[in-house]
Formats: C-alpha cells, structure tokens, sequence
C-alpha cells in the first residue's frame, strides 16, 4: 500500500502574505484617512524596458520560424547565458566565479526546495524571524523539522528574531547551525545589510563549516526604487 509524505501535516495553514493582506484591510477599514506604504510583498513597480519587451518579441517570433527554432535548450542554460552571467554579476566584482558553477534553473521556489535534496537529515537549520514562508514549509516538508509549537514555531529550527529593537537585522547565533537562510533586501521587512554583517556571516559559516544559503532576488528591484 502506498503511503503518504506525513510531514506535508506540519505546515500551518495561514501563510503569511494573505495574513499580511489580512491585517491591512483590517487597518484601512479601520483607519480610512490612513496613508499606508505596503511593503508586505517585494512587488515590481515599473513596467518591463524596451529592450526586454523587444527581445521577448524577437524570442517568440524564433520560436515560430523552422529556421530558428530551438527545442530543449542545454541542461544547465546556454552557454552565453551563463557566461554573461557570470562576467556581470560576479567577475565585475572581483568574484572569482566562473561559467561552469552557474546554471539556469526553472524558478527560485523549485531551487529551495531541491536544494535540499543535497544535505543530509541531522542539519541543524537557522531562520530568520518573520521569514519569507517558502524557506520554513520546504525543510517542513523534507522532514528537517518537528512539529509546530505553541509559539507558532517549528520544533527543530533556530529561530532569528528581527525586530524593531536590533533594526531588523538577525544576531548571529551563538550556538552552532549548519545552514543558514538569508535574504537581503530581506521579504518580507525590506531590510538591507551592510558589508560587515554579511562578512561576520561568512565568517561564522567559515568557523563552523556552515552553508549560507543567500537570496538576493529583490536586489534590483529595491535598488531600482
């Protein structure tokens, strides 16, 4: 008989974006002359340039020429993809990463939860506090993690409160964790870290053979705004 993934029973059924969207209709109903910056969810605020609406175009038109037409692409993303990848965003930068240690996946929320894959069942994992949903219901799911508490914490992960009080920015713990999930400009408070936090993240990883694992997908669009 087949069974099922039991730890799919953990997770929690308010998930935190409609709780934020939740809490601000509440707010505004309440409070009608309020002006409100919504920051809940790192939304774009510009429509897409020129020259990403003409190549789109162009890609599409390939598509329906026999000529130049492309089936599956390479498993790891095209070369040149990975190549300018890799000049811009990391040789530009003094970061000595080459083509070969890139690759072009289907979307961030896949990775996360594949990446997983990879690490073992004993990790010791540390989170942020609020954090985006997706990096605490993936480790859910693969079994990383205990049951949720009365505190509405899962039993298992390390839990890095940011609040008002340390400017949003997490302390780094004095206990030992494996892996460790960072996101800057952080989602869901916006919150920016300068180099020297990130470096004494790096060194804590360095000191205790830990895995950071860095998501930096609103950069552009905070840096935009």
């Amino acid at each position: 008989m087949a069974t099922i993934n039991d730890n799919y029973l953990k997770l929690k059924a308010g998930y935190l974006f409609p709780e934020i969207a939740r809490r601000v209709n509440a707010f505004a109903e309440a409070n009608s002359d309020a002006k409100i910056i919504k920051l809940g969810i790192g939304d774009v605020t510009e429509p897409l340039p020129e020259a990403c609406r003409t190549a789109m175009i162009k890609a599409v038109e390939d598509m329906g020429d026999r000529s130049s037409f492309k089936g599956y692409g390479p498993e790891q993303g095209y070369g040149w993809l990975r190549e300018t990848i890799a000049a811009h965003d990391f040789q530009a930068r003094g970061c000595d990463i080459d083509a070969s240690e890139i690759f072009i996946s289907d979307g961030s929320k896949c990775d996360t939860g594949n990446i997983l894959d990879i690490f073992g069942k004993n990790n010791k994992i540390a989170v942020t506090d609020p954090v985006y949903p997706v990096y605490v219901d993936t480790n859910v799911m693969a079994g990383n993690t205990g049951n949720i508490n009365e505190k509405g914490e899962y039993d298992g992960l390390v839990y890095l409160p940011i609040t008002t009080e340390n400017k949003f920015i997490a302390e780094i713990p004095t206990q030992k964790v494996d892996l460790i999930y960072l996101c800057f400009p952080n989602n869901p408070t916006g919150a920016t870290a300068t180099k020297e936090y990130l470096k004494a993240w790096v060194d804590y990883a360095l000191g205790h053979g830990s895995i950071i694992l860095f998501d930096a997908a609103l950069r552009s669009i905070y840096h935009r705004s």
